[in-house]
């Protein structure tokens, strides 16, 4: 087998499925596993539990999958719009990256399809996909496989793509040619340091999870701490900001793909509108959406946070005292939050 005119041929096929990007990476993740150590030794995980317990199969790629000799990694865009979003207090700031269709079920199909091209030309091979959905430690890998580099966000960044992009990994046993890893330019820019509207990132490539708005009303289970809610604003799920204001983002296209176009007006849809959808409603209108995961009782208790941070106006104070006795202690809890911030 000439693996060199197959990893050739991996990056065809990957660019036929609509992967804008495609690497190949060896699996030595030593240094990155010092690094994750001493993030969780800073306890800055918070209630992501999940991130101490399989901490050290996210580095040891060859644990989580045996054989393993390479790691395929694919870049996806993601956004369909580049324009910037309208800063309108009353409407709802959801992260680009979840206006459209689920992220994870399109980009494990699209790599398991990449699997079957590979599967024809070179016979049965140890292999498994993922998209944000085991141990795996993909911002490392797409650096080492030459996709981009890890900004001071600790995101990846494209100096073609910025960082409007998702990433997804085929762990293989195929023993390809590895790409060499890309450089790193930020330069002295701390752009994305100095708009967080939390200061979660501490120091560059240092993120206090525990602050991040993005784990506030994603990955938080309980109550959003009450120094932080004035902090949230309008964000009602996740938070684009350190991406926003990159400059690399300025060299992005937008997404063709049709799965991650808008849905359901996200883009510019009211806090009140969406804090008056039933649950039968939410269940339905975020079928297929990533939103769905975090549930109805954290979804209100977002929006309750935005309405709070709203200006006042009849329709605000009014849609918060319609939740006042809502069965979750959670939703009331913030709901009361709210209602004070409106005298």
């Amino acid at each position: 087998m000439d693996y060199g005119a197959l990893a050739a041929q991996i990056k065809q096929w990957g660019a036929e499925l609509g992967f804008q990007a495609v690497g190949i990476a060896d699996t030595d993740l030593a240094a990155a596993e010092n690094r994750l150590g001493e993030w969780l030794g800073k306890g800055w995980h918070g209630e992501m539990d999940y991130m101490a317990r399989h901490g050290a199969l996210r580095a040891r790629p060859a644990e989580l999958l045996p054989g393993t000799l390479r790691v395929i990694s694919c870049r996806m865009d993601y956004a369909h719009s580049l324009e910037e979003d309208e800063d309108d207090p009353l409407h709802a700031s959801i992260s680009r990256y979840a206006r459209g269709r689920d992220y994870h079920k399109v980009l494990r199909g699209r790599l398991q399809k990449l699997c079957d091209r590979i599967e024809v030309e070179a016979g049965p091979f140890g292999h498994r996909v993922f998209a944000d959905s085991a141990p795996v430690m993909e911002v490392e890998l797409a650096a080492k496989a030459g996709i981009g580099w890890r900004g001071k966000h600790t995101l990846l960044l494209s100096r073609e793509a910025g960082s409007w992009f998702f990433l997804g990994e085929v762990y293989t046993s195929l023993p390809l040619p590895a790409d060499a890893p890309a450089g790193e330019h930020c330069g002295t820019c701390t752009k994305c340091i100095d708009v967080c509207p939390t200061q979660a990132i501490r120091a560059p490539y240092q993120l206090d999870a525990r602050r991040c708005i993005s784990y506030l009303t994603i990955e938080l289970k309980g109550s959003i701490p009450q120094e932080l809610r004035p902090l949230v604003g309008n964000r009602v799920y996740g938070c684009d900001d350190c991406q926003a204001v990159c400059p690399w983002n300025s060299f992005a296209r937008p997404s063709a793909e049709p799965d991650f176009a808008v849905r359901n007006g996200l883009d510019r849809a009211s806090l009140v509108a969406l804090f008056a959808w039933s649950e039968a409603e939410f269940d339905e209108r975020m079928a297929g959406s990533p939103i769905r995961r975090i549930g109805y009782e954290r979804w209100l208790r977002n929006l309750a946070v935005g309405l709070g941070n709203a200006p006042t106006t009849p329709e605000v104070t009014a849609a918060l005292r319609a939740r006042a006795d809502h069965p979750s202690a959670l939703v009331r809890e913030h709901v009361s939050w709210a209602l004070s911030r409106h005298g």
